[in-house]
């Protein structure tokens, strides 16, 4: 099927040119903002997060009376991304020498007593520089006074993982840290959205933090090689395994993700599901026994080399872990099966598409798998991520979540569609106005913030703002479109803006929902020069962008786009069957109302040849067809319960 999220990309280079002191773009742009206590950097994949605290942290050490820096990953395997590196060859004043043993990402359990008294040990210690993971770091600081953190910096890597909520043990550490010693903080992530309705950090907790943006199309658009990004999704009915030959390309490099086995796409036998790949594939040759590396020859003949990352027996599991590290070129590996693995933090710069079995829960999880291809690299031009996921059938009990998955999905591109997107600035047009600025879009009736909190959230949480609106189930049900434009956009935006931003007054409400309509429906605007004048396309049609009004954007749909990409890849059955499964959830009528109904829905039929439409302009048509939608869904409602 045709990606949802195309994107095209300008190879400047700027991503990988470094200055006099050795630093990227991005990180030149967090050493700038040093001098803060508490440091909020969201920056994508392969964008140099890690190398960028290491410049922030030594200044710190040498120049702001910092003793101490205690950097936390999430996992073991990330802990290599800060081991010893030479950065006065470079032109920066010191090298990161972390002490051997103080890097407690090595083998054993995070919460082992060793490590804990080792890193005890650290504290009391003339050492400056420990990494642990995030585990440790908790586990440790219950037996520690906070004061022990004065003076102390903490990192914390895939900040993500922090919560506000109050079951959260790294979050509630970091709030102790923050209400109770002087340690200064520097978080650090990929992706801020969680992907569930907690919140990272409070909102008086966020506010205390200096953020430093680089976003995605920065990074992107500077690469050098990677001119193109295309996400898309694949449908199936069935076993995924009898679909996945479909989609897998075996000439591009490529990390297949396959689902949980908890999930509704699994087999339940991860095993054998490998095993049903490699010999889709062709003939399994062997297995090295020092690198773990899987031979498989094609059916043409070709070689291929495949990691199992799949199989969690520990000996295999690290010997192929090892083997991946230490690749240097493109032909060292060609396929990487994983279950739970291969995500954040990973690094194959040769991939060239990740390929996902499975609706992903979680935005931050999609965000991190599509990272996995973005990287710059010589031997590809396009990165393509892809989501194989199940189709709804009329007979499955399973509809309404199959459904809701394939809606999830599409909001989740839509999501990235944004965040991968060029950022326009849009400001209000006056009366007389007719100046364009580079990069400016100007809005008649755009409201101007009064507040400095709203010009914050404008300035940098508005993808984050953009991520709460589309997890939102009464936004993912009015994608499709049957739902009034004015009714998304003036009624359900706002209800969630108040929700996630309490403190703000109707006024300051009102100007941020204009802000991010607008900037949703705009964010990927193209505009045409004709003449004199300057166009902008909107709902498939060119408007004057000196008559772009706010009162005419909120009459679209910003979300309608890629509902009429699926349009176009699904049958009508399934597509009508969407429609019945979102309005199951909106109909209101009783079991009396429907048996009353059910003789006049069958002469109908008798008599015109045909079901009752929803989109019948006779309102009496509609509910006819309302009582035949209630009906089937009671009618899955009673064989779950015979089953259960």
């Amino acid at each position: 099927m045709p990606d949802i999220v195309h994107f095209e990309y300008a190879q400047t280079g700027k991503s990988a040119q470094v200055d006099s002191l050795g630093m990227r773009e991005m990180q030149a742009r967090a050493y700038a903002a040093r001098s803060a206590q508490y440091l909020l950097l969201k920056s994508p994949p392969a964008s140099g997060k890690s190398r960028a605290l290491m410049f922030i942290a030594l200044d710190k050490l040498y120049h702001q009376g910092i003793k101490k820096v205690i950097v936390a990953v999430p996992e073991r395997s990330i802990g290599g991304s800060f081991s010893r590196t030479e950065l006065r060859k470079f032109g920066f004043f010191a090298d990161w020498e972390p002490a051997d043993k103080y890097n407690l990402c090595t083998a054993g359990s995070d919460s082992n007593q060793g490590k804990v008294d080792a890193f005890k040990t650290f504290m009391d210690s003339e050492e400056k520089i420990l990494v642990c993971t995030h585990a440790t770091l908790r586990f440790a600081a219950e037996g520690l006074d906070e004061k022990k953190f004065d003076d102390c910096l903490v990192a914390i890597d895939e900040f993500h993982h922090v919560s506000a909520s109050d079951s959260s043990r790294l979050g509630e550490l970091l709030r102790s840290l923050i209400s109770k010693s002087s340690a200064h903080i520097v978080a650090m992530t990929g992706s801020y959205f969680r992907g569930d309705s907690v919140p990272v950090l409070s909102a008086d907790d966020e506010a205390l933090f200096t953020k430093i943006t680089y976003n995605y199309y920065e990074q992107l658009n500077g690469y050098k090689f990677l001119k193109s990004l295309g996400i898309g999704y694949h449908f199936y009915q069935g076993k995924y395994t009898s679909a996945i030959n479909e989609i897998l390309d075996t000439n591009k490099k490529t990390i297949l993700h396959i689902p949980n086995v908890n999930s509704g796409e699994s087999t339940k036998d991860k095993r054998s599901e490998v095993d049903f790949i490699l010999d889709s594939i062709g003939n399994v040759e062997g297995q090295d026994a020092e690198t773990g590396v899987i031979s498989v020859r094609r059916k043409d003949g070709k070689l291929l080399k495949v990691a199992d990352l799949v199989d969690d027996e520990p000996n295999n599991r690290t010997k192929i872990v090892d083997y991946l590290r230490k690749i240097e070129k493109p032909e060292d590996m060609d396929l990487i099966i994983a279950l739970g693995m291969a995500k954040e933090g990973f690094d194959w710069p040769y991939c060239e598409h990740a390929l996902t079995v499975g609706y992903r829960g979680s935005l931050t999880e999609i965000i991190q798998i599509i990272g996995r291809c973005t990287r710059d690299s010589e031997n590809k031009v396009h990165a393509q991520f892809t989501n194989l996921i199940a189709q709804p059938e009329a007979k499955d009990d399973e509809v309404v979540v199959a459904v809701n998955n394939m809606l999830k999905a599409i909001t989740a591109s839509l999501l990235m569609e944004q965040v991968l997107a060029p950022e326009w600035n849009f400001k209000t047009r006056e009366d007389g106005d007719n100046s364009e600025e580079p990069g400016t879009i100007k809005i008649r009736g755009l409201k101007k913030p009064t507040s400095k909190r709203v010009e914050s959230i404008i300035e940098t949480d508005l993808d984050e703002l953009k991520a709460s609106i589309l997890q939102d189930r009464a936004i993912q049900s009015a994608i499709p479109g049957d739902v009034d434009p004015e009714v998304i956009n003036k009624g359900l935006i706002p209800k969630i803006i108040r929700t996630k931003y309490p403190e703000l007054n109707d006024e300051e409400v009102e100007e941020l929902r204009q802000h991010v309509v607008v900037d949703t429906a705009l964010r990927r605007a193209t505009i045409e020069q004709q003449g004199d004048k300057r166009f902008i396309r909107m709902a498939g049609k060119f408007i004057n962008i000196d008559d772009l009004h706010i009162d005419l954007i909120d009459a679209i749909n910003p979300f309608q786009a890629a509902f009429e990409v699926l349009s176009k890849s699904v049958t009508p059955d399934v597509l009508k069957l969407i429609h019945e499964t979102i309005e199951m959830t909106r109909i209101e009528m009783t079991d009396e109302e429907a048996i009353i109904l059910w003789p006049k829905v069958k002469v109908f039929k008798q008599e015109r040849g045909r079901e009752p439409s929803m989109t019948s302009m006779d309102p009496q048509e509609r509910r006819l067809a309302e009582c035949i939608i209630y009906l089937k869904k009671r009618k899955r409602e009673s064989n779950a319960n015979q089953d259960a």
